[in-house]
């Protein structure tokens, strides 16, 4: 295995990067009812709802809700009544693939250079720079194409202080806010098929200057039955994430093979969410109906002799079910959500991180049986 670590530039690098960004602006998802999935996300998830779009202030095709946790932004668009090749896109997508996300979004300090810097190195485009205006200020887009039928758009919003985006209206929270149950996103993580994780990797090199941070390939992920490889690829700041999977051969369908069956190709695997106290927002997400992947007691018999002190004391996370992992900066604490529709795709990882920037490198194993578990109860090992 080759493990490698990228460490935060200085100043001068970060003004020399060639795709600069300012971090993930939001996860875009497009799915069959955005008024139940943004009700869902705002009890489950404490999220608050902040910005709608729909016939009611002039989008007569779709209806969008815009939730956020602290920088973490999540966007909700379903189609009401297809009329243009937005509208028919967005049907044909939750058709063919259920709920899902269809863009990762980052925010950029110039969208026409990062667009037009991108585009000279090979991506496709989707939507060249263009600007939306309202009495908030304007805010310069752009899109290019990445794996399946994902899409990055290229905000810059420096000149814009309304909700979310022009044509959309402000909104208040569904339900009642509490204390909020994250505050950012960690990292998205992409699954494509067998044989492309490199060329992905590679796309990620050329068209945005992004860095190898993490790989995991041979045993490093692997079971008796099943096994991926993984690199993680990002930007010079570690603002922007993005872990690319693919399936490896093994004796029997692993995750990877079954996201790539049930969403009909290469697409957004799982959104981590960083959070500064995991217990509370486990305990309070799993009281709002938020089912987690189960680890054996046994995983944690010896789980304090190799990961040593952490904040949380050894029997909590065994209460409930919090993995932990330690590197050479230092430990974080992670869960994972069983997949959020019906279809065996997106689910979630909550993750608090005590100095590591790691991705729980000694919990691949106890995750990926807790994993071939659950596709066994579907059928699906």
């Amino acid at each position: 295995m080759t493990q490698t670590t990228q460490h935060t530039p200085d100043v001068t690098a970060r003004q020399a990067d060639p795709f600069p960004v300012k971090g993930m602006d939001a996860v875009v998802f497009a799915v069959g009812n955005a008024k139940q999935a943004a009700h869902y996300y705002s009890t489950a998830f404490g999220m608050q709802l902040v910005a709608y779009s729909g016939p009611e202030n002039g989008s007569r095709e779709t209806a969008s809700y815009v939730l956020e946790s602290g920088s973490a932004r999540f966007v909700f668009t379903s189609v009401i009544k297809p009329a243009t090749d937005w509208g028919r896109f967005l049907a044909q997508h939750v058709a063919e693939h259920g709920d899902g996300v269809i863009d990762l979004a980052i925010e950029v300090p110039d969208a026409r250079a990062a667009y037009a810097y991108a585009t000279a190195h090979g991506a496709r485009s989707v939507a060249e720079p263009y600007e939306l205006k309202d009495e908030h200020g304007t805010v310069v887009l752009a899109a290019i194409a990445t794996y399946g039928e994902t899409r990055h758009t290229l905000v810059e919003r420096t000149g814009y202080d309304g909700p979310y985006l022009p044509g959309y209206v402000a909104a208040q929270p569904l339900v009642e806010s509490g204390e909020r149950f994250f505050q950012a996103v960690d990292h998205c993580v992409g699954n494509v098929e067998l044989g492309r994780m490199n060329e992905w990797v590679d796309f990620y090199h050329k068209v945005m200057g992004f860095t190898n941070m993490k790989e995991f390939v041979g045993d490093d992920i692997a079971t008796e039955y099943s096994a991926l490889m993984s690199k993680v690829v990002a930007d010079g700041t570690l603002k922007v994430k993005f872990p690319i999977n693919e399936p490896a051969l093994a004796k029997k369908k692993s995750q990877i093979d079954e996201y790539l069956e049930f969403y009909g190709g290469a697409g957004v695997q799982h959104i981590a969410l960083n959070t500064n106290d995991i217990v509370q927002t486990v305990r309070r997400m799993r009281a709002a109906g938020v089912e987690f992947l189960d680890t054996p007691d046994a995983y944690y018999d010896t789980l304090g002799e190799w990961v040593g002190d952490t904040r949380v004391p050894v029997d909590t996370l065994r209460e409930l079910k919090i993995l932990a992992d330690r590197d050479e900066d230092g430990y974080l604490l992670q869960i994972f959500t069983k997949p959020v529709q019906d279809r065996p795709t997106v689910f979630f990882e909550l993750i608090e991180r005590h100095g590591s920037m790691g991705f729980g490198k000694g919990n691949f194993k106890a995750l990926f049986e807790a994993i071939e578990r659950e596709q066994e109860r579907r059928g699906n090992l």
